[in-house]
């Protein structure tokens, strides 16, 4: 009797484990996705900045 209840148990906390784990992995994802929708929009505003700068650049080559 003692070895099924040991099975079970055994069971029970390798589960348990991997839930936690499901979990920390699932907060990472989040973590992750967050930074690199916040690059995504970093690369955006630099691409308008860079384009501003070269309307401004290619208009002061044309007056000159």
């Amino acid at each position: 009797m003692f070895w099924p209840m040991f099975a079970v148990a055994v069971g029970f906390l390798g589960l348990s484990v991997l839930g936690v784990l499901a979990v920390r992995v699932f907060l990472e994802a989040q973590r992750l996705g967050r930074q690199v929708s916040d690059s995504a929009r970093r690369i955006s505003r630099a691409a308008e900045d860079l384009e501003r700068a070269s309307v401004s650049a290619a208009r002061a080559v044309d007056s000159l």
